[in-house]
């Protein structure tokens, strides 16, 4: 090549190379096996800049040599490339490796060749994206300059086109991070980091926050900083050491507008009713028209967010935070619980539950208010008690959870906050709480699995009384989870038709003559074992299942004796029903028991309910005022189990009963010489007196029957009759002592 040709020095007129900026120079490579062609670029390039910034020349003699410079030197701008070096297609061949393997989309490739035969049919420029393509010849120094520049501004707009497009990614993705962070600090040091990476500068700069309505500078806080400027955090403005950055901040805050400077960029946010804040970030160069234009969007995109980190900080508050008392709530104490077993801290801590003895009776007597006080009466006296030595919470109603060191979360210590009353409404109230423990050297697990633990141990102590306190312990744990065992596969069995009724006859003591059934609930498992009544209807009762499965056996008890009414058998016999006590205090009781009635089109006077004295905790006015309703309408009620509960002769007396049964513990005693024989013989001559028929459970036995009837007993039900049967046995059994059918 004619180095003459390729640089015509004197002829042509460039611009002045004394205006060049100090900015970072153009990275041009060129790519020729020919050093003259090197020599003569890189003479002909000297002194020159384009757009303000200068050249700067990279050089590689074989398509492997640019490659390697390329793999080196990301931030190329434009590649002058020779078409033929160690193959006729090495320049073709390299770019398709620029353009595929590396990647390299904005960078400008400009072909050279020292023959116009060698030139590229337009299909290959177009497969190979070539943006030009010179002989050597053509390339005097101007038109060197002139390609140059115009594959160097095609370059830097593709670079402001992905700069505008991963800004844009970026505020997206700072508007997602800001919602999903802890509040507002969490936004602030969010919006310093997004400025610096939009800008491309390091993260140096403050966030200010003002309250609303109040001089600016008085009350503007920093609440972030970053890089040098960290000392500045918790300052107010006109405490920070920097006059720029006060001016900057100042003016942004009280023109409420964005001030874009050589140096520094100050974005204005408004918040909610004046508490505006503003970002100050230093910029090491002046910012570009792409930059300018990106952070105008993030503050419009931004101040969108800011406006919601308010209520999404009042969101995360209501879910963590108790608003009435302003204690941590029981999501938040499992999430202390679960950062103090993530940090290793739990050893040698304890966790304690305190539940307020008849809060719920409180209530009710003096209403919710005086209630709510009593409740921040005693969370006051916990939290100056515990201040820095514990967690406190507000787990549940009436419930308070603390976690902290054994020494101070232990019964005797907490005990004494409830020694003397607290005065509410002016009048003082004596409190009494049960507690429940757990040591977490004896227990692991989650913070859920700890908070459970504490409530089997709080349950374990409410069992024991008011006022009790217990430890959690393998033992208490095993039989919870039982329980709880036990409650989910009677839900699936009640589900899943596991769950059936079978019928014991009641018999009249007098003659045999069959008077009744009782209707009798079972629970066989999958594999064909029987559950025992007394093991799961404590559970069903404790998780308020057996609401549902009670209203269940009375609809299908009195289904099932309509059926045999129908066939002819069971004329005259009544069905007795049990009732939970949790049952009889639903106030739709009635209603269900109507309902049944009426959908088996079985009269009122064919059923009896039974009932346990345990129906007393519910007040005595309010149960007899419930019966006297029941017998309004037929319907008879027997009290059972007498005798094993809260019996009480003025308790009996206040009673609408019709019948009184024995339970089957007296019975076993009454031919066997055990203690209890002479209770028996008491209930018969009492439930007469007392105007009620008398009924003997667990009659097995001959001499049972006939002392049973010395004493006057009217009805027996037992093995010695019959023992309990499916609906299907029980027709025929009717059949064979009553007659056939009518």
């Amino acid at each position: 090549m004619d180095d003459e040709e390729l640089l015509e020095f004197i002829d042509d007129r460039l611009p002045a190379a004394d205006t060049a900026a100090q900015r970072e120079p153009w990275r041009i490579l060129v790519v020729d096996d020919d050093p003259d062609v090197h020599e003569s670029t890189a003479f002909g390039l000297r002194g020159l800049d384009v757009e303000g910034r200068g050249l700067h020349v990279l050089h590689a003699h074989s398509a492997a040599d640019a490659l390697a410079v390329l793999r080196r030197e990301r931030d190329v701008a434009v590649i002058l490339l020779d078409v033929v070096m160690e193959t006729d297609n090495a320049g073709l061949e390299t770019v398709a490796v620029i353009r595929g393997e590396l990647g390299l989309a904005n960078v400008r490739i400009i072909l050279r060749t020292g023959q116009p035969g060698q030139a590229p049919e337009i299909e290959t420029i177009r497969r190979y994206d070539i943006n030009d393509y010179k002989t050597k010849s053509e390339l005097t120094r101007t038109k060197l300059y002139t390609a140059l520049t115009t594959a160097i501004r095609s370059y830097d707009q593709l670079r402001r086109m992905d700069a505008s497009r991963r800004g844009l990614e970026k505020i997206v993705a700072a508007s997602n991070q800001f919602i999903a962070g802890p509040g507002l600090h969490s936004f602030a040091e969010g919006v310093i980091t997004q400025i610096a990476g939009l800008v491309g500068v390091e993260p140096e700069g403050v966030v200010c926050a003002c309250t609303p309505s109040v001089e600016v500078g008085a009350e503007c806080v920093v609440i972030a900083a970053a890089g040098r400027l960290a000392h500045l955090i918790h300052c107010r403005i006109t405490e920070i050491d920097d006059p720029y950055i006060v001016a900057s901040l100042t003016q942004c805050l009280t023109e409420r507008r964005n001030l874009l400077a050589e140096r520094s960029v100050s974005l204005f946010f408004p918040g909610r009713e004046g508490g505006d804040f503003a970002a100050f970030v230093y910029a090491s160069a002046p910012l570009r028209d792409v930059d300018m234009h990106l952070l105008e969007v993030f503050c419009t995109n931004i101040a969108l967010c800011a406006a919601n980190v308010e209520l999404v900080t009042r969101l995360r508050n209501h879910a963590f935070i108790d608003r009435m008392l302003g204690l941590p709530n029981r999501t938040a104490f499992i999430q202390h619980l679960d950062d103090a077993v993530a940090a290793g801290g739990i050893a040698g801590h304890a966790i304690g539950l305190m539940d307020v003895d008849q809060f719920a009776e409180t209530n009710d007597m003096f209403g919710h208010g005086y209630g709510d006080q009593l409740l921040a009466a005693i969370a006051q006296r916990l939290g100056a008690l515990h201040a820095g030595s514990g967690y406190l919470a507000r787990v549940a109603g009436d419930t308070f959870g603390l976690f902290g060191p054994e020494s101070s979360v232990n019964p005797e210590l907490l005990r004494g906050v409830f020694d003397q009353p607290f005065e509410i409404e002016n009048v003082l109230r004596p409190v009494s709480v049960c507690m429940g423990f757990v040591r977490c050297d004896d227990t692991s697990g989650n913070g859920l699995e700890l908070l459970k633990d504490a409530s089997i141990a709080l349950k374990r102590a409410k069992e024991l009384g008011q006022g009790r306190s217990a430890y959690f312990s393998a033992e208490i744990g095993t039989i919870t989870r039982e329980r709880t065992r036990m409650l989910h596969g009677l839900q699936r069995a009640f589900d899943h038709e596991h769950l059936f009724v079978v019928y014991q006859p009641q018999v009249r003591l007098a003659d045999g003559r069959p008077i009744g059934v009782e209707a009798l609930l079972r629970w066989r498992t999958d594999d064909g074992k029987f559950v025992p009544p007394d093991r799961f209807i404590p559970v069903a009762e404790q998780s308020g299942l057996i609401v549902t499965m009670g209203a269940w056996v009375l609809r299908t008890a009195l289904h099932a004796i309509a059926a045999l009414r129908q066939q002819g058998h069971a004329m005259g016999i009544r069905v007795a029903v049990n009732v939970s006590s949790v049952q009889f205090a639903q106030p739709q009781f009635l209603d269900t028991v109507d309902e049944a009635l009426r959908d088996s089109g079985m009269p009122p006077d064919s059923l009896e309910l039974e009932i346990t004295e345990s129906v007393a905790v519910m007040g005595m006015e309010r149960v007899a005022a419930l019966l006297r309703q029941i017998k309004a309408r037929g319907i008879a009620v027997a009290i059972d189990d007498f005798g094993t509960g809260f019996s009480s002769l003025s308790y009996l007396d206040r009673l609408p009963a019709d019948r009184l049964k024995i339970d089957r513990a007296f019975v076993m005693s009454l031919d066997s010489g055990r203690l209890g024989a002479r209770i028996a013989e008491m209930i018969v001559p009492l439930g007469h007196q007392l105007g009620m028929q008398v009924l003997a459970e667990g009659v097995e036995t001959e001499a049972q029957a006939d002392i049973l009837r010395g004493l006057g007993c009217d009805e027996a039900q037992g093995y010695l009759y019959a023992k309990p049967m499916p609906i299907a046995d029980l027709g025929p059994w009717l059949a064979q002592r009553l007659g056939p059918p009518l």
